[in-house]
């Protein structure tokens, strides 16, 4: 039997969450399958280990989450620090024969200070999954323990024998990064982009006399949700008739604004529904019940929320540069421009009053096709085989 790659999971196997880092590392591991060991640093044995039974049900979870933060039941923290205690050897080891090691998270400071104890139980490349570097393009709509915790994550890239970029985008930030610190000598870097799961597509909305609009996206500052909110509120006070939804978990540090606002529409009695984090089954269903999707983002790694409302029919607002621009220029999106207020409210009213231009860009959707997770992975894998192991 061919050796696994070791993949760290160290917080999507503690959190419930479905964010777009989570599910690209649950995506990877479900593809995988017996080829992978996941694995997860523990920060009360002090060392890496096989995830126990309670960590693999929080990857088998698909119901709505809690929130983001990783958790740690009293049970599992003692059962570390009796391991620690008592000296046990480490699960993994120089001794663990793996065929490499795939970091599909963003680590934090403890993984990275024993990345050097993960890499030694492979004798295989050692690669890492590039997300974005939001944090510092934007580091006024990102949380400030993330902003200054990111020069030294990027460094600790140049750790890997391999860096794959969610996009091309991403992949061209970080080498531009890297190359404005002066380093010479940089992993392997490659663009190789997401893939979806694949869903059953609703040719058309279901007839109603108020037409939903689904917003798939964390509550956070750079999602852009408060130029969303007025933009709508124009709208309705120039007497446009639609809903609006809203589904994601909520940032209450960047996103505390938005959230205020949407509870003061909602208390002026305007169309407006937040359902939170939802299960992927409600979730399916909210998408088939939309008219179109906004994505108002200002700014992505890859844009996942865009792509699978396109697999399912359903045209999408959103920012036709960057990230956005490579999945938007397929077909089905109509742009905003910048993001602005004014920019979001033209393009729904344009839907809104347009069945015929809505029609085509669903028609557009509709005919688009993505890569799969099973496609990304193997992509992702045959790129792995071609790194030579670094000193």
């Amino acid at each position: 039997m061919t050796a696994p790659i070791l993949l760290d999971l160290s917080h999507s196997s503690h959190t419930r969450a479905r964010t777009g880092v989570q599910r690209v590392a649950l995506a990877l591991r479900r593809e995988l399958g017996e080829r992978a060991l996941p694995v997860c640093m523990d920060p009360f044995e002090g060392a890496w280990r096989a995830l126990e039974a309670w960590e693999a049900e929080n990857l088998a979870a698909s119901g709505p989450a809690g929130g983001r933060g990783a958790r740690w039941p009293i049970a599992a923290r003692l059962r570390g620090r009796l391991r620690r205690w008592r000296r046990r050897p480490p699960a993994l080891g120089a001794a663990t024969r793996a065929s490499g090691v795939l970091v599909p998270e963003i680590f934090s400071p403890g993984v990275a200070a024993s990345l050097s104890s993960l890499f030694a139980a492979s004798a295989g490349p050692r690669v890492a999954i590039f997300h974005d570097a939001i944090a510092l393009q934007l580091p006024e709509l990102t949380p400030p323990a993330t902003v200054a915790r990111f020069p030294a994550y990027l460094a600790e890239l140049l750790l890997f024998d391999g860096v794959a970029a969610v996009s091309e985008d991403s992949r061209a930030s970080l080498a531009d990064y890297w190359a404005w610190l002066g380093v010479r000598r940089t992993p392997a870097l490659s663009a190789i982009t997401l893939g979806i799961d694949p869903a059953p597509v609703t040719a058309k909305a279901p007839a109603a006399a108020v037409p939903t609009i689904l917003c798939v996206g964390s509550i956070e500052g750079r999602k852009n949700h408060a130029a969303l909110l007025d933009a709508c509120e124009a709208l309705w006070a120039g007497g446009a008739r639609f809903e609006l939804r809203l589904v994601g978990l909520a940032n209450r540090q960047t996103g505390a604004a938005a959230l205020e606002r949407i509870g003061r529409l909602r208390s002026a009695g305007r169309a407006l529904t937040y359902d939170g984090a939802l299960g992927d089954e409600a979730l399916d269903e909210a998408y088939s019940r939309c008219a179109f999707t906004v994505y108002p983002s200002l700014a992505e790694g890859f844009g996942l929320p865009v792509a699978e409302s396109l697999t399912r029919g359903r045209a999408c607002l959103c920012r036709t540069s960057g990230a956005l621009g490579e999945i938007a220029a397929g077909g089905g999106c109509l742009g905003i421009g910048a993001a602005g207020a004014a920019d979001i409210s033209k393009a729904i009213k344009r839907l809104l009053d347009s069945p015929a231009d809505l029609a085509a860009l669903g028609a557009a959707a509709t005919s688009r096709r993505f890569k799969t997770w099973g496609a990304y992975t193997a992509e992702l894998l045959g790129w792995m085989s071609t790194l030579n192991r670094n000193a």
